[in-house]
């Protein structure tokens, strides 16, 4: 039988949220944490915040990204619950809404199935300040889980879902089991596993 698990990237598989590791180093963290603040609790839709602040990059090295990418801390307990998930017969993919350079690494290092998120546009080993890709709006997680679904047949039964942010909702309709982790109340409200500890392997307890 197929299951399918689907992770959020910041602050779920890895420890923060990568656009404000990229803004501390270039000293911009507080305009950037305060926009990506509003956007978890949902007070803004999430591809007006992705676009506002993936402009405040814009002249950012390519090659400094891909440094700060490489040094991002792995949510404790990730590794626990991926080998768990695995062993119960579960495919598990990242869905975010940060970008490749970060995300393809963590495939690697997690053994992950697979990652959808966005793509920095760069000229000439420089940020343009521009973003594409397969998860700029509120609604991308939802629309991607119900392809896999239809593509790997896994029924709704079997799929479960893990995030801690507003642009997580739209997945948690899909998904028979909808963990919220240490998530803002806007998606707590539509979770039934609530974990408020920062252990990812106490998933396991609910699988």
């Amino acid at each position: 039988m197929n299951k399918l698990a689907v992770f959020d990237f910041d602050s779920t598989l890895m420890d923060g949220e990568t656009l404000e590791f990229f803004a501390k180093d270039i000293g911009i963290d507080e305009k950037i944490k305060l926009i990506t603040d509003k956007a978890m609790r949902g007070e803004i839709d999430f591809f007006e915040s992705l676009i506002e602040r993936v402009s405040l990059l814009k002249g950012f090295s390519v090659e400094r990204i891909n440094e700060i990418c490489k040094t991002l801390p792995v949510m404790n307990g990730a590794e626990d619950v991926i080998k768990g998930l695995k062993s119960k017969n579960y495919k598990i993919v990242c869905f975010s809404g940060g970008f490749k350079n970060a995300t393809s690494l963590f495939v690697e290092k997690l053994k992950l199935d697979g990652e959808f998120s966005n793509i920095l546009h760069s000229k000439d080993g420089v940020l343009t300040g521009l973003v594409g890709g397969e998860m700029m709006f509120g609604d991308s997680k939802g629309l991607m889980i119900q392809r896999l679904q239809k593509l790997l047949n896994v029924t709704q039964e079997n799929t479960l879902v893990v995030g801690d942010g507003a642009n997580d909702l739209s997945m948690f309709k899909y998904a028979s089991k909808r963990v919220a982790f240490c998530a803002k109340p806007v998606l707590k409200e539509q979770a039934n596993i609530i974990i408020e500890e920062k252990d990812l392997s106490l998933i396991l307890n609910f699988v």
